[in-house]
């Protein structure tokens, strides 16, 4: 008996040995595999903070749509601003009865070169006596008349234009209320792809159109200066020319009648 006892004793005392040396204070301790552990919990909170934010980002996009779908109108209206259309140019007295169809012209863009006439000086053909002038003189009264000539084309056409954009501005307006009613709709059919695809192009073509529009404006104002500098070139040109000719003018004409002039009162 007693020497199974210590049989059963000789096994265990090994085994108690090595549990003593991996659990209690004899201890080892590895750096490597501490700092292996330590990167693997520092890589798991990364990833679980990147899983929250990810989850937040959802929850903020699905709420954003979930307001959409139900009430569109409260999202767009801040970003609304009031805008009107052209409103058409007021009645005026038409005292003499020249300047209704120049009103009508501007609101419409019809009959701009009639109700320019209407309202303005009329044209003169040429001047009695054009063709007896020198050539010089015939130069500067034909630049001058066709700075007005030029003047009254340019402004007809730049009526007719305004009072085209005038008049089309209303349509304009409707079509921008209703792209605006369209994207405040609670109608699901306004909320699908094909829908605002749809809504967009309409509105890249609205803008196209307005920017064509102020073209058109911007040309109408360059020829209109262009025109009015003509008129002051021409000025200055004939004013250079006269300068040019006053020499020979004064020795041709002046300076004769001056020394016939001496010449008597030398008797």
């Amino acid at each position: 008996m007693k020497r199974i006892i210590l049989i059963l004793t000789a096994m265990f005392f090994p085994i108690t040995t090595v549990a003593f040396a991996q659990f209690g204070s004899g201890i080892v301790y590895d750096p490597t595999q501490s700092a292996h552990a330590i990167e693997q919990i520092s890589q798991g909170q990364q990833v679980f903070t990147n899983t929250v934010k990810l989850a937040d980002n959802a929850i903020a996009t699905y709420n954003l749509a979930h307001q959409m779908a139900l009430a569109p109108q409260t999202l767009y209206q801040p970003f609304l601003s009031p805008s009107t259309y052209w409103m058409a140019l007021n009645r005026t007295a038409n005292t003499y009865g020249n300047s209704q169809q120049w009103t009508n012209s501007v609101n419409t863009g019809v009959g701009a070169s009639v109700g320019y006439q209407q309202a303005s000086i009329p044209r003169t053909g040429q001047i009695i006596g054009y063709g007896n002038l020198s050539a010089s003189a015939q130069q500067q009264i034909a630049a001058q008349g066709a700075t007005a000539d030029l003047n009254d084309s340019v402004t007809a056409s730049n009526i007719q234009t305004l009072g085209t954009i005038r008049a089309n501005s209303e349509q304009r307006q409707a079509d921008i209320n209703a792209l605006i009613s369209a994207s405040q709709s609670v109608d699901p059919t306004q909320h699908t792809e094909m829908a605002t695809l749809q809504r967009i192009n309409k509105a890249l073509i609205l803008l196209i159109q307005e920017q064509q529009e102020s073209n058109q404006i911007s040309q109408a104002n360059t020829l209109q200066q262009i025109v009015a500098q003509k008129q002051q070139q021409d000025a200055l040109k004939a004013g250079f020319q006269d300068t040019g000719s006053y020499t020979n003018i004064y020795r041709t004409h002046v300076a004769p009648a001056y020394n016939g002039g001496a010449q008597a009162l030398t008797y």
